[in-house]
């Protein structure tokens, strides 16, 4: 089985490649802080996998994020869209930047924020939508870049979580002007604690390289024009990520796998609403997430409790922005009727490269009784 003991960890990042060697290279040479050739190869590896010009490695997806809204001239007074039903970093940034995030609901069969509703929430205050592509399945892009389009608005598309992931064979991070992504410990790849920002625009990738580094000039030592920010990578976080970007494909492949797995297991379980995968989508599975289809929020986490209690660690699905404190103010909560349910009801059972086909065939078990037994 997977881990001594019985246990099955939600995540866990596999390092199976030259990751150590390259971290022993940095150690050797002492280049272990922010400058050192392990970034600008990571960058370039990165950048040619998403098939944009520039990648710019940070030190988080939540700085890529503050640093691509900035970037974009978001500032006090400005409303900038998200969906309600997303990590909470994607809220913090705009709120980084003394903006207000508007909340928008999810589509009822990928969970990503539902297009149909952006246009209602558009003001004259508006400065941008963030698609987030959630759990990895990419948002309907086209239709969120026409509204943008047609209202002045830019795009960031919040891939934190879905790298490798496809739009009408486009690679996420390459759709929008602007993409942010996280490499932290839980992700498909992972530099331990890291970011990326994606984009195709000279002038905007100089801009982002500015702010990551307090704002310096590139020209002129110790002269700071602008304010910036501390959000650098360091080149042992890139050395892991170049090792990590090495095995791209066998870490999307094992994603893939693992969500093959559950769903021959769980296919015919009819208490279940299982994952999807769009026609016009590649999804990579960052997670593998379920849903109690007639199921309550105590059902739920009475779930997860039992699962914990078989060794079998899960996590409830994320809470939706509207309901947290710093933003109940914002909006009603019975304006998003889907992400409330979803959010309710839904579970994340573990996913990882690690995973063997006898270890997710024991979760599916173990969920599969509990099920029967509510």
């Amino acid at each position: 089985m997977l881990v001594a003991g019985d246990f099955y960890p939600i995540a866990l990042p596999v390092l199976n490649g030259n990751e150590k060697k390259y971290v022993m290279d940095c150690v050797d040479t002492t280049w272990i802080s922010s400058n050192g050739a392990y970034i600008e190869k990571f960058e370039h590896l990165f950048a040619a996998f998403c098939q944009t010009k520039h990648a710019i490695a940070v030190s988080n997806g939540t700085t890529a994020l503050h640093l691509t809204l900035l970037a974009h001239g978001v500032g006090p007074g400005d409303e900038v869209i998200v969906p309600t039903f997303t990590f909470v970093a994607t809220a913090n940034a705009v709120a980084y930047c003394g903006a207000t995030p508007v909340f928008v609901d999810s589509e009822p069969e990928t969970w990503n924020i539902d297009p149909r509703a952006i246009e209602a929430k558009i003001t004259p205050r508006t400065k941008g939508i963030i698609p987030v592509h959630l759990y990895g399945h990419p948002a309907d892009m086209d239709p969120i870049l026409d509204i943008a389009q047609k209202h002045g608005l830019f795009v960031i598309e919040d891939a934190a979580e879905a790298l490798g992931a496809k739009y009408k064979g486009r690679m996420v991070g390459s759709i929008a002007h602007s993409a942010t992504f996280s490499l932290f410990g839980n992700k498909i790849i992972t530099t331990g604690e890291g970011g990326v920002v994606t984009t195709n625009d000279d002038q905007f990738a100089a801009r982002i390289r500015q702010l990551k580094g307090q704002g310096i000039d590139p020209r002129r030592k110790y002269w700071f024009p602008v304010i910036g920010y501390n959000y650098r990578m360091t080149n042992i976080q890139a050395a892991i990520g170049c090792g990590q970007m090495e095995n791209i494909d066998w870490h999307i492949e094992r994603r893939l796998s693992a969500a093959s797995e559950y769903v021959k297991h769980l296919e015919g379980v009819d208490s279940l609403l299982l994952p999807t995968e769009k026609e016009w989508a590649k999804n990579v599975f960052w997670m593998f997430s379920v849903v109690l289809k007639d199921g309550t929020e105590q059902q739920r986490d009475e779930v997860m409790s039992r699962m914990r209690e078989r060794g079998i660690e899960t996590r409830p699905f994320f809470y939706p922005m509207h309901i947290l404190p710093p933003y109940k103010h914002l909006q009603q909560p019975d304006e998003f009727p889907v992400a409330n349910r979803i959010a309710a009801t839904g579970l994340n059972v573990p996913s990882h490269g690690a995973l063997q086909t006898g270890d997710i065939a024991y979760i599916c078990e173990q969920l599969k009784e509990i099920l029967a037994g509510l």
